[in-house]
């Protein structure tokens, strides 16, 4: 970038803490473009999900938590990010434009950016330790800031999330086509993309378990001596006044800041989007949960159980693969497939 504007190195480093980011089956549906006074976030149409996602809010969602991420990455690193989202409505993939200024971190920012490389999406049982009532605030008001409202459904609520939860993995079971998707982007092993086996545990069949999705080759083990079901781990339903792409791009950043709030407070998580990937199903949460608002994300939050072992990265693509200059040809070199 330009003189008094960030250099190389730090807009690299920024971009790869970016894209760290957790993205639905981990498609990593972006790029980046870096200008000489900017940078720019785009959707990678290519990777979306069609069978998950028909509609595209996963991607959105995704994208969203990694634009977080840039803003979080650059903060701490000394610079606030001034976005401009969904600049162009010529161009749809183009979801932001990021101008940076000078700034002094505060410890805040330096503490969340520091849960960036210690995230992880744990899919496995948690404990029976309760979580306290001021972490749920401190989730609660960083998604607000972020212009998205967080519900913890209580008693019948909950009951009727779980039930959406358990329909959309029985509609999901018996779509041939949602299995085979879900198939070719899990149980890998040396992809940089898509959901890892040894990210992955078998579904867990512990009676009150809310099920997960059925990744392919699960050889991530449940902590032992574990048999705790999910009464005390905290079900957050982000939700938002519109149900536009800038909505669902705000949800995203929302969801960002809340899973790195919790990182921060040593809880681990773990995003549940599979009810309001079917239509009829999301629109019983809205009825029979939100009261109203779009539902955006649910996540599970809770503790880990005290002898869980730590949960490996899950791999990301080359920052080559993902960031260009501005001016390069844009062609398929952003299309990168691994599969």
């Amino acid at each position: 970038m330009d003189r008094g504007l960030p250099d190389e190195f730090t807009v690299k480093t920024a971009v790869a803490m970016a894209v760290r980011a957790p993205s639905v089956h981990n498609s990593q549906p972006w790029y980046w473009l870096a200008g000489d006074s900017s940078l720019h976030l785009y959707a990678d149409p290519s990777r979306q999900l069609t069978e998950t996602d028909p509609d595209g809010r996963d991607l959105m969602l995704s994208c969203g938590a990694a634009l977080h991420h840039a803003r979080v990455a650059f903060a701490a690193l000394g610079w606030t990010a001034g976005v401009h989202r969904l600049p162009n409505p010529a161009e749809p993939d183009h979801l932001a434009a990021i101008t940076l200024h000078r700034h002094e971190p505060t410890q805040a920012e330096i503490a969340m950016a520091a849960a960036i490389p210690r995230r992880r999406t744990d899919r496995r049982r948690y404990s029976s330790w309760h979580v306290p009532q001021g972490h749920v605030e401190e989730m609660t008001a960083v998604a607000a800031a972020e212009g998205t409202v967080v519900q913890v459904p209580e008693e019948a609520a909950r009951y009727y999330l779980a039930t959406a939860i358990e329909d959309a993995s029985r509609r999901h079971a018996e779509d041939p086509a949602y299995r085979t998707e879900l198939e070719s982007w899990s149980g890998r092993h040396l992809s940089p993309d898509g959901v890892p086996s040894r990210n992955a545990p078998a579904p867990d069949e512990t009676p009150g378990a809310l099920p997960g999705r059925p990744f392919a080759d699960p050889e991530l083990a449940q902590p032992a001596g574990s048999d705790s079901d999910d009464e005390e781990s905290v079900l957050l339903v982000l939700s938002t006044a519109s149900d536009d792409r800038m909505s669902r791009l705000r949800a995203g950043e929302a969801t960002s800041a809340v899973l790195l709030s919790a990182t921060s407070l040593g809880l681990a998580c773990c995003p549940l989007t599979e009810p309001l990937e079917i239509t009829d199903v999301r629109q019983s949460v809205v009825d029979r949960v939100t009261g109203g608002p779009f539902p955006q994300m649910v996540l599970r939050v809770g503790w880990a159980p005290a002898n869980a072992d730590p949960l490996p990265a899950t791999p990301r693509l080359e920052l080559a693969d993902v960031l260009r200059p501005l001016d390069a040809p844009r062609p398929d070199h952003f299309r990168f497939q691994s599969r």
